[in-house]
């Protein structure tokens, strides 16, 4: 729970941008590390942070996620397809929905995680991506959620660790649906293309040093 002394405490990484129990046994989980993880207790976050395919490849490495789907959320046209939200009149926003064995990583290390790999502080953009489909967000899925980004925003804003006002929206999760099946783990399969290689690969070298300790084995 200490999310805004560790952002603090460290410079600030502006990482460039761019969906009823029967047995024991059907509720029960190994991750990759050994633990044991109730499948009954699992929850879900839905971040956007610029382009799906940066975020995904970075969540989908910390211990206690067992999935990232990249998606949109949002916007207020049903099932949207990647060419409509790229123009930039549907609303909806590139998302990633995971889903996290709170036992394991907390809310709290999520949303350092989101803080930390991406600049809050500009507006419909990320980089090079411009556009509302790339903007700072937080989809909350219930209050717990939102208060707490609430108060981490309002607590990283005051203390100064970015020059300018974060601009991170904050919403009810509504209208989200998963990208297409193309989208899905794109860094891990297709790593050689340009977009992979030249602007994923170097941001997730930055992110796996200052989370080392968070990665799965």
């Amino acid at each position: 729970m200490k999310l805004l002394l560790l952002v603090a405490a460290m410079s600030v990484m502006a990482f460039g941008g761019c969906e009823n129990k029967s047995t024991n046994m059907q509720s029960e989980k190994k991750s990759e590390t050994g633990v044991i993880q109730n499948m009954d207790n699992l929850q879900k976050v839905t971040f956007g942070s610029g382009c799906f395919w940066c975020t995904e490849a970075i969540f989908e490495n910390l211990n206690g996620v067992l999935s990232v789907v990249s998606g949109y959320a949002g916007g207020h046209v049903l099932n949207p397809t990647y060419e409509e939200v790229c123009n930039g009149t549907t609303g909806h926003a590139e998302v990633t929905q995971i889903t996290y064995d709170p036992s394991v990583i907390t809310y709290d290390e999520l949303l350092e995680v989101f803080w930390k790999t991406h600049d809050p502080t500009t507006l419909n953009r990320q980089g090079n991506d411009v556009g509302p489909q790339y903007r700072s967000v937080i989809f909350y899925h219930n209050d717990e959620q939102r208060q707490l980004a609430e108060k981490y925003k309002a607590e990283l804003d005051k203390s100064g660790a970015w020059d300018k006002p974060i601009v991170t929206e904050i919403s009810p999760l509504t209208n989200y649906f998963p990208a297409e099946n193309y989208h899905q783990d794109y860094y891990n399969n297709n790593p050689n293309q340009g977009y992979c290689a030249f602007v994923i690969a170097p941001k997730l070298e930055k992110f796996k040093k200052v989370f080392k300790d968070k990665l799965k084995k």
